[in-house]
């Protein structure tokens, strides 16, 4: 059924008469993620082609944010802020999907170049310049904060072929996914260099009860505050007053 599926969707790819000799084109199975009640994460289908031999490289980043990452240490008794990094326009969100290993047959030029892989990922600090190992050390402490909560991945997804051109992928987002406007890039790498690429958009959105309250909570956070302190005082009475009838 999905093979069906694939076949039925590649018909409808935009493909340029005549074909490239070397091209990739791919779309997904939905552009639209919304995030309501009751919310199990997601699991979208991309889907291509390729005109020519190579392999498929699939990357999924974004929205853009700053991160602040501080390290904390104990002077004395007391654990303080040692110091902290700022950083912008960090990926909230980072996967990739490849038909091999990239780290087993793309030259590091070209993984820094397209940031494939996590230890090629920019993350430049947002403070100024900074010393080299100093930067390596905030850098290593935001990729492992991110892949604590689900939001990076160091494990490489499998990329299928299901023939000499048609291939396929699952995209998963986990339950907590950022919202925003996401990018899903698609490359053709011959001889470790790539020779096609497509970008495709992928959009996350909050609808419902779920969007009210995170549109509320950022464009009124000073309200938004003073309300969650309010209901969980309330709350905590109407516990405490349920236990003494009980």
């Amino acid at each position: 059924m999905k093979r069906f599926l694939v076949m039925t969707m590649f018909l409808a790819l935009p493909w340029s008469t005549p074909a490239a000799a070397n091209e990739v084109v791919a779309d997904l199975s939905d552009h639209l993620v919304e995030i309501t009640m009751g919310f199990e994460g997601a699991e979208l289908l991309l889907f291509g082609a390729v005109e020519g031999e190579g392999d498929v490289v699939v990357l999924v980043h974004g929205p853009p944010e700053n991160l602040t990452v501080r390290r904390k240490g104990k002077v004395g008794p007391i654990w303080m802020n040692l110091g902290e990094m700022s950083f912008v326009g960090a990926p909230a969100f980072y996967r990739i999907m490849s038909t091999q290993l990239p780290s087993g047959w793309l030259p590091d030029a070209m993984r820094e170049r397209h940031q494939l892989g996590l230890e090629h990922l920019r993350l430049p600090p947002g403070d100024g310049e900074r010393a080299a190992a100093e930067t390596k050390v905030f850098h290593d402490a935001l990729i492992r904060r991110k892949l604590a909560v689900g939001h990076y991945s160091d494990e490489i997804g499998v990329v299928k072929m299901l023939s000499q051109k048609l291939f396929r992928t699952d995209v998963s987002f986990p339950t907590n996914v950022p919202v925003g406007n996401y990018t899903v890039e698609v490359f053709l790498i011959q001889d470790g260099k790539v020779v096609s690429a497509q970008t495709t958009p992928l959009y996350i959105i909050k609808t419902g009860v779920l969007a009210e309250i995170f549109y509320f909570a950022h464009d009124y956070a000073a309200a938004y505050g003073i309300l969650a302190i309010i209901f969980a005082v309330l709350a905590g009475l109407g516990a405490n007053a349920l236990f003494r009838k009980i």
